[in-house]
C-alpha cells in the first residue's frame, strides 16, 4: 500500500473518513458552551485575523475557509472566534486514528482531520463494508467524542472514496460502485472533482470534456493530450477504479511553515523575529520526529506596498537544529541589505507573511556524524532528550530558553493538509 499500483478493484471496499468541520468541532466537543453556536477557529483573533475553520453551524450562516474575521462579523454578528489549538487537535487525531487501526492495518492518514482505509484483504472478516462504516461512526462518537463527526465515503479505490465523502456532509455516508458511478458523475460539476480547479476545468472543457460523466468516457489518449501530461491517463485509470491514489504520506519532498501577521502584530519588529524563530523551530520539530536534516532552504516573505523577498540556499552541512536555521536566514538577510544598500530590514513593519521551506532530506542515520563537532553532537542530543520529554509528558512540560514568548504571539499551529505536525508514534 505504499507504493502506487495499477491494480484495479471493482468492489467498494476502500472507505475514506473526513471529520466534519474538525478543529472548530474539537472545541465544541470540550466546551459544551460552544455547541450549537457559529465559531470560527483563527490562528489569531485580531479583526485581520484569518478564518481556518468554520464550525457547522458557521457555515449554514454563510462563514467560509478563509474569510478575515471583520468580514466574518459583518456576515455572523454572533460568531464566536477561537485561536486554534493544535495539541488539542493532535491529540483527537490519534485517538480517531486508534479507532480506525482496529479495523485494518492498511490505514493512512491523509491530514489532521482525513483518513483511508482499504479492506480489500478483510473480505472474510468484514463481509459488508457499508456496516464497518456505520460501526466507525459510532465508535468516535462514543470513545472520541460524541459531538465529532465524519462523512465517509466508499468506493473501489481512494479518489472515489474522497469523492464519495464530499457528497454529503455533514456526518454523511455514501458509497460508489461500477454499478451507480455514472449516476453520480452526472449529478456534479467538473470542480467537485478532488484536484480539479477552474485552471484544470478550462482545460478540460477546451477539449469537449464538461461534466465528470464526459471525464470517465473519454480516452485515456484525449485526456493525456487535454491535461498536457500524464496526469490525464491517471483520471481515466481513477474513473475506471485502477487504483494509483493509496500511498503514505512519509515521503516528503518539502516541508513548510508560513505565518499570516496582522497589524497589530507587525507594529514592532521583534515579533516578527520572534515568528520567524518559531516558524524554524516548528521544522525542526517535524524533522525530529521523521529523523530527517535538509540540505536546502527557502525563505520568502510578502509585504504589503513592495515587492516580496525571496531567499534559496542549500546549507554546507546537514542542518536540523532550529536556532541553528533562524540564525543563518537573519545572517543571510543581513548580508542580502548590505550587499544592495537597502536601507530597512528586511523584516519590517511592512511584513504580512513569512514562510520557510526545507527540502533535500537526508536520513540522520546517513547523516556522517564525523563532519560534526562535539557542540553539534551534544547539541543533536540534547534536541533529542527535549523532544524525547515533550511528547511523554506535554509540549509545555520542557521549554529551551528561546522558545520563549512573553506574549505568546507565535504560537504553535498545524495545517489541514498535512500529518507533519502529528507523532504517528503516538496512535502506531
Amino acid at each position: 500500500m505504499n507504493q502506487n499500483t495499477l491494480r484495479t478493484q471493482l468492489e467498494a471496499r476502500v472507505l475514506f473518513i473526513d471529520m466534519n468541520s474538525f478543529f472548530a468541532s474539537c472545541e465544541q466537543q470540550t466546551n459544551y458552551w460552544l455547541r450549537g453556536r457559529p465559531i470560527a477557529v483563527c490562528v489569531y483573533t485580531g479583526k485581520y485575523g484569518c478564518v481556518i475553520a468554520p464550525s457547522i453551524e458557521a457555515k449554514q450562516r454563510g462563514i467560509k475557509l478563509g474569510l478575515r474575521l471583520n468580514e466574518a462579523m459583518k456576515i455572523c454578528p454572533d460568531l464566536v472566534p477561537l485561536e486554534t489549538n493544535p495539541d488539542k487537535y493532535r491529540t483527537y487525531h490519534a485517538r480517531i486514528m486508534k479507532v480506525l487501526k482496529r479495523y485494518s492495518n492498511e490505514v493512512i492518514p491523509r491530514s489532521i482531520d482525513e483518513a483511508v482505509m482499504d479492506l480489500s484483504s478483510y473480505k472474510n472478516i468484514y463481509p459488508d463494508v457499508v456496516e464497518v462504516a456505520k460501526k466507525i461512526k459510532q465508535e468516535i462518537r462514543d470513545e472520541v467524542g460524541d459531538y465529532l463527526k465524519c462523512s465517509i465515503g466508499i468506493a473501489p479505490n481512494a479518489f472515489l472514496a474522497k469523492l464519495a465523502s464530499d457528497i454529503q456532509k455533514p456526518d454523511g455516508l455514501t458509497i460508489i460502485t461500477p454499478e451507480n458511478i455514472d449516476s453520480v458523475l452526472k449529478k456534479l460539476e467538473l470542480t467537485d472533482l478532488p484536484g480539479i480547479a477552474k485552471g484544470m476545468k478550462e482545460r478540460l472543457n477546451k477539449a469537449g470534456i464538461y461534466t465528470p460523466y464526459d471525464l470517465r468516457h473519454s480516452t485515456p489518449e484525449k485526456l493525456k493530450a487535454a491535461c498536457k501530461s500524464i496526469i490525464g491517463q491517471h483520471w481515466h485509470y481513477r474513473l475506471h477504479f485502477q487504483e494509483v491514489d493509496m500511498r503514505a504520506t512519509q515521503e516528503y519532498k518539502n516541508m513548510s511553515a508560513m505565518r499570516m501577521v496582522s497589524k497589530e502584530q507587525r507594529r514592532d519588529v521583534k515579533n516578527l523575529l520572534d515568528t520567524l524563530m518559531m516558524l524554524c523551530l516548528t521544522l525542526e520539530k517535524r524533522l525530529m520526529q521523521k529523523h530527517l536534516f535538509c540540505k536546502r532552504v527557502q525563505c520568502f516573505i510578502r509585504y504589503e506596498n513592495m515587492p516580496p523577498y525571496e531567499d534559496s540556499f542549500y546549507t554546507e552541512q546537514p542542518i536540523q537544529d532550529g536556532m541553528e536555521l533562524y540564525h543563518i536566514l537573519q545572517d543571510r538577510q543581513l548580508a542580502f541589505q548590505q550587499k544592495h544598500k537597502i536601507a530597512q530590514n528586511i523584516i519590517d513593519t511592512n511584513t504580512i507573511s513569512i514562510g520557510v521551506v526545507v527540502q533535500d532530506f537526508i536520513n540522520e542515520d546517513l547523516v556522517q556524524l564525523n563532519i560534526f563537532d562535539n557542540s553539534h553532537l551534544k547539541s543533536n542530543k540534547a534536541r533529542k532528550t527535549v523532544y524525547s520529554i515533550k511528547n511523554k509528558y506535554g509540549a509545555q512540560t520542557i521549554k529551551r530558553a528561546s522558545e520563549m514568548n512573553d506574549d505568546d504571539l507565535a504560537d504553535d499551529v498545524i495545517g489541514f493538509g498535512s500529518v507533519k505536525d502529528v507523532n504517528a508514534d503516538e496512535y502506531g
